[in-house]
């Protein structure tokens, strides 16, 4: 409101749903400011665990069969990077993932949260789960604070504006192999929720996987994966054409 020079609620609710510069005040200044990004890297140690003990053998496997060396995955909601800066240095320091090709696809919504993930510059409190060699094998200092992500990371993640209600954008994000969208159903009503979990399922290759943050769940929002447990955590599975068919027979 003080950006804009108005003065009460009523005329900045006019100002974002009538004015003809409505949509650049929603995308400038309104969703950057109330939209969350808490963040660090290496949060969530158990899922990393999952896919280096579980997922990537299964998909190493099946693509390897086909003939494929390629995977992609999908940081929804990635906030200022933290996630899909884990992400590069994981699947690099993964040896069954040798000669293989990654792209990492990381979206947000807050174009100020965009501009940081792609500068790549972070101080302590983001990197306190990161140990001292992957900070001196993936980062290179700016100054006595911070360190500023390398090209090696930054050449591997595709950083996008993307809005998950936004029909338009998400149907074309197909042939994904893991989605991550962590601590972020939990701010959608159940309709929007449920929009966005089919775009999910949909962008999913079969046998792909899905991760949410631990205190959300697609408890009667989408029946079409199947949960799977790991130690420390859950993911859902896009079932593959094999166990499709078998459960159809």
């Amino acid at each position: 409101m003080l950006a804009l020079g108005v003065k009460t609620p009523g005329e900045y609710l006019e100002h974002i749903t009538t004015r003809g510069n409505r949509q650049a005040e929603l995308h400038l200044l309104l969703l950057n400011e109330i939209t969350i990004g808490e963040t660090y890297m290496f949060r969530h140690p158990a899922q990393l665990e999952a896919l280096r003990t579980v997922i990537l053998p299964e998909i190493v496997k099946a693509k390897t069969a086909l003939g494929f060396k390629k995977l992609r995955i999908w940081s929804a909601g990635c906030s200022t990077g933290e996630e899909p800066y884990t992400l590069a240095m994981f699947l690099l320091e993964e040896a069954q993932l040798q000669k293989w090709t990654f792209e990492i696809l990381a979206t947000d919504l807050n174009d100020n949260s965009l501009s940081t993930a792609k500068n790549g510059i972070y101080g302590e409190y983001s990197l306190r789960s990161t140990t001292e060699l992957l900070r001196k094998k993936y980062f290179k200092p700016v100054d006595d604070k911070r360190l500023q992500a390398a090209d090696t990371l930054k050449s591997l993640i595709r950083f996008d504006r993307v809005n998950l209600s936004d029909d338009s954008k998400m149907v074309f994000l197909k042939g994904l192999g893991i989605i991550f969208c962590c601590n972020l159903l939990i701010y959608f009503a159940l309709a929007s929720k449920r929009r966005v979990e089919q775009h999910f399922f949909s962008n999913l290759l079969p046998g792909g996987y899905l991760f949410l943050g631990h205190s959300e769940s697609l408890y009667k929002v989408d029946d079409n994966f199947r949960l799977v447990h790991f130690p420390g955590t859950t993911g859902y599975l896009k079932p593959p054409w094999d166990m499709v068919r078998a459960n159809h027979d």
